[in-house]
């Protein structure tokens, strides 16, 4: 699978994007999907968007994070469990899928959805010391 993400990835290029969708656009658009992301040509992370604005988050290395997200004016804000500070991000559609900017920092690298799946996240669970 990373090596098909990495192939996707060779080939998004960032396309003209129409306006950023509000909160019930993006929740028809997102919802029962994962979605993975990358950008600058390297695969970045996952995330699984499930019923009543829930989300599962990964880097793709098996460690998952659980969240939420709500909209924010034209934002989408997600909360994990390891953070209460949100996350606020606006979505754009374009022709070859969403183009996220995060708004907590503008000099951040656009995000590029470059692979559906409908299969959810690998996790591996939480670490168990000695």
């Amino acid at each position: 699978m990373l090596r098909h993400l990495a192939t996707l990835l060779l080939l998004a290029t960032p396309a003209l994007a129409e306006p950023k969708m509000n909160g019930p656009e993006f929740e028809a658009y997102a919802t029962g999907k994962t979605l993975y992301f990358g950008t600058d040509g390297e695969a970045y992370g996952g995330e699984e968007y499930l019923e009543n604005r829930r989300v599962r988050w990964s880097f793709l290395d098996g460690d998952c994070k659980e969240g939420y997200w709500y909209e924010a004016g034209e934002q989408i804000c997600f909360v994990y469990e390891d953070t209460l500070d949100p996350h606020c991000w606006s979505f754009m559609r374009s022709a070859t899928g969403l183009i996220a900017r995060f708004e907590n920092n503008p000099d951040y690298d656009e995000l590029y959805e470059v692979e559906q799946a409908d299969e959810p996240l690998l996790c591996l669970g939480p670490e168990v010391g000695v």
